[in-house]
């Protein structure tokens, strides 16, 4: 259901937003230098994250739109906050709206994106070029193209959504001067292809590989190639000092557009959203006292901020300046003997990541099922593992791809990929590392190493489907993968995991079992979990550890 894949999927793409706040800040040259861009959406998707967990477990998908309307107004930080608000509103009013609640159609898809395109640029009264609108309606023309396609299956309908996303924020610098004069795509489009990246990719458990449309990796590759950030610390152009948002409940009817016409004399990105009696008020003005007096004629004004963005444009140059520094410090700090083997590492957890150090990976990527890294983000630690040979560890066979257009591309060394499937593998492989021998027998040996690791994963179905023998599986039960297969249905997480062990030894009895814990599953649970395994496999060698990895409480290997 539609309500059900929302309620599971927002919370965890706006975590990644969150994740990647302070990349999106450094981005934010438009309206302001002020790089608050990516605080300002996640703060605007966090309030709405509550609001929608708050509600009863069979809340309609009527309900969940109010929910999102209600909290992106109250929680809207900022310019770019704002209009996510609206943008959000307008896609949630279109699902309510969809005929099938249960299955949507591709013109289901495609119309929640007109109404997104409708409400949002309507809240705006002067739309500039290159910004997240423009995606916005770049999105939507793709779906309404997609939406003619005949025989189109809604996933990769989904899947092409994204890839048009990240193409229209490559396309931000030419549209928008500013944007190429300091290097960067526009940070609030940036912002919301990594939200809407996230939340499909978190729909589908992984991000599809297309065979008519561009991949995503290939689409994030051109965003990368246009992102070299650069120093702005020029104020000159931005008339207007402070950016002044408040809540606004009116005791009186009053003209929204009147209003809007007399907040444009007193400054620029004027914005007032919502419906009466509760409004959101955004506008840059020098005379923040004048907005608030001009507003309180008509009603109640609370929670009110107002942001100095001079100030916090210097801090941006500052903290930009500082990070090159500091990578500057890092590289000659690095620069000395380079090593003749180097590893990287894809890895989607904290545990994940302290085990791969452990066993001697020098550069771990954050990335997984959810959150593909780009061929730019893997060849960027290719560099960074600061060796003459380089064997890069995908973990996934989504990021393959990624990882070996990473190694053509890269001109300082020699690049080997060890094609793993999950991180256990890379595990495997890493002790099999000889550093005596060649990249070529490091990496053949540890391919050989994986092929006897077999993998199993359990996480929750977030959309109807069925498993490899037909079963229907529902949204909110427990599955059991192995090798990309659902192999086991059921109704708790251990459950489920003890199934897939014994299937998996019935078929094949193996010696030992790596078992991590996500970050849903508690150490209680965890502790259980593994003594019920030791009882009922005695003979098997339990080693767990927590990989913090999201989506999947349990991913294991036995060998």
């Amino acid at each position: 259901m539609i309500s059900t894949t929302i309620r599971t999927c927002f919370p965890v793409a706006a975590k990644v937003v969150a994740d990647r706040a302070e990349e999106i800040n450094k981005l934010n040259v438009f309206p302001v230098p002020d790089g608050d861009t990516g605080t300002n959406m996640s703060l605007t998707l966090g309030t709405v994250v509550k609001e929608v967990e708050a509600l009863p477990a069979d809340a309609s998908m009527e309900d969940i739109a109010k929910a999102i309307t209600h909290g992106s107004l109250m929680g809207a930080r900022g310019n770019s906050g704002v209009i996510t608000s609206q943008i959000l509103r307008g896609i949630a009013e279109g699902l309510v709206e969809a005929k099938n609640q249960d299955h949507p159609t591709p013109s289901d898809i495609a119309h929640a994106w007109r109404r997104g395109v409708k409400v949002a640029f309507k809240a705006v009264r002067k739309p500039v070029e290159g910004t997240i609108l423009t995606v916005l309606r770049d999105v939507s023309a793709k779906a309404d193209q997609l939406e003619k396609t005949k025989g189109l299956d809604v996933h990769d309908m989904l899947d092409a959504l994204v890839v048009e996303a990240y193409e229209s924020v490559a396309r931000t610098p030419d549209l928008l001067p500013v944007l190429k004069e300091n290097g960067v795509v526009d940070s609030g489009a940036f912002g919301f292809a990594v939200f809407l990246e996230a939340f499909v990719n978190a729909a589908e458990g992984k991000s599809g590989e297309l065979t008519d449309f561009k991949t995503t990796v290939d689409a994030k590759a051109d965003v990368s190639a246009k992102v070299a950030i650069e120093l702005n610390d020029d104020w000159e152009g931005s008339e207007f000092r402070y950016c002044n948002e408040f809540l606004f409940k009116a005791e009186k009817p009053f003209d929204v557009d009147e209003a809007l016409a007399h907040l444009a004399t007193l400054g620029d990105c004027e914005l007032i959203v919502g419906s009466y009696p509760d409004f959101k008020v955004h506008v840059h003005s020098n005379e923040p006292n004048r907005v608030l007096e001009y507003m309180l004629q008509f009603g109640q004004v609370y929670e009110v901020f107002i942001h100095n963005m001079d100030m916090e444009s210097h801090d941006r140059t500052a903290k930009i300046a500082a990070d090159q520094a500091a990578a500057a410090g890092a590289g000659e700090k690095d620069a000395g003997p380079r090593k003749a083997l180097g590893f990287v590492a894809v890895a989607a957890g904290s545990g994940e990541e302290e085990i791969l150090r452990s066993l001697g990976v020098d550069v771990v990527v954050s990335g997984g099922q959810t959150m593909n890294p780009s061929t730019a983000d893997i060849l960027s630690a290719i560099e960074q593992a600061n060796a003459d040979n380089v064997i890069v560890l995908p973990g996934n066979g989504n990021i393959r791809m990624a990882a070996e257009a990473a190694a053509s591309a890269c001109e300082d060394c020699k690049v080997a990929v060890v094609p793993t499937k999950t991180v256990l593998q890379g595990f495997s492989a890493m002790f099999a590392v000889d550093p005596e021998a060649s990249l070529e027998d490091n990496a053949a040996a540890m391919t050989e190493a994986i092929a006897d690791v077999r993998g199993g994963e359990v996480t929750t179905a977030v959309r109807d489907s069925q498993a490899a023998d037909g079963s229907p599986i529902h949204a909110g039960d427990v599955m059991g993968i192995q090798d990309d297969s659902i192999e086991v249905v059921g109704s708790s997480v251990e459950e489920v995991t003890l199934e897939l062990i014994n299937r998996m030894q019935d078929e094949e009895e193996g010696d030992s079992l790596t078992i991590l814990a996500g970050q849903d599953m508690d150490d209680e649970s965890f502790d259980r979990l593994v003594a019920a395994i030791e009882e009922a496999q005695p003979d098997l060698e339990v080693d767990p550890h927590r990989g913090e990895q999201p989506l999947y409480p349990v991913i294991f290997s036995i060998e």
